[in-house]
């Protein structure tokens, strides 16, 4: 079960962190990648950390909130590869403040960065899905897509990615008449280098430790099951939903 040798899968967000975890997840399983990111350094390191697995791999640099950019790389992907089967729209960033604070530049920011970019990304490479009428779509967003919080003001992080789970309910809608699915994964709190400096702090780790039934952060790796399930030809009567690796945070 959960074969992907044949498929491509493109991952968005890929030179570090949870995405670069999913892409080697998917290359252990046989998976042939389209890694994509800013940092063209760093992807060519994760691609040949991937092809030591014994599949291809093409890196392509990538600004996602930038249309013409996602464009280019979905025509890239699509002339190396001939096709896409599977899409990890991963890559986000943000800018942290409550209601009070935030202002429209960093409410902008961050829309664009968690929740544009990724109708942008879907936009271009589920055209070529539907073509070959077979895809698997799977947008990361976040437990905080779900709930408020008490541990630090985010509103606009908050805001993207509850759009990101809803954005996935109307793709899996539209899509599914061309054999597409389209599903979330909404991670909890995982250590990466973008969140480390946080979850580190003395106050965090304790609001942690009453929060998550768990009491621990997400280990690497941890995620990479769930996206694999989701892209495997076993998850085909699945779509629309959100599947949260939490520790049991958003069951308490």
């Amino acid at each position: 079960m959960f074969d992907l040798h044949g498929r491509v899968a493109v991952v968005t967000g890929a030179s570090s962190g949870l995405g670069r975890q999913m892409a080697l997840g998917f290359a252990r399983q046989g998976a042939d990648l389209v890694i994509m990111a800013r940092r063209m350094e760093k992807l060519q390191k994760v691609a040949e950390e991937i092809q030591a697995y014994g599949v291809k791999c093409l890196p392509v640099q990538c600004d996602v909130t930038d249309t013409d950019a996602v464009n280019k790389a979905a025509q890239e992907a699509i002339s190396f590869y001939g096709k896409v089967d599977i899409l990890v729209n991963n890559a986000g960033a943000s800018r942290n403040a409550g209601v009070l604070e935030m202002t429209d530049e960093d409410w902008d920011f961050t829309m664009q960065a968690d929740l544009t970019s990724v109708f942008k990304v879907t936009r271009a490479f589920a055209k070529y899905m539907v073509e070959k009428r077979y895809g698997r779509i799977i947008n990361i967003a976040s437990i905080y897509g779900q709930v408020g919080n008490t541990a630090m003001d985010t509103v606009a992080y908050h805001s993207s990615k509850g759009g990101v789970i809803n954005f996935t309910r109307a793709v899996a809608a539209e899509s599914a008449k061309y054999n597409i699915t389209c599903n979330t994964i909404s991670p909890g709190y995982f250590e990466t280098e973008l969140t480390t400096d946080t979850l580190k702090t003395e106050s965090f780790t304790k609001f942690m430790e009453i929060s998550v039934p768990l009491r621990r952060y997400g280990r690497e790796g941890e995620l990479n099951p769930a996206a694999v399930f989701l892209a495997s030809d076993e998850a085909s009567y699945i779509t629309g939903q959100n599947i949260k690796v939490d520790g049991g945070y958003t069951s308490v």
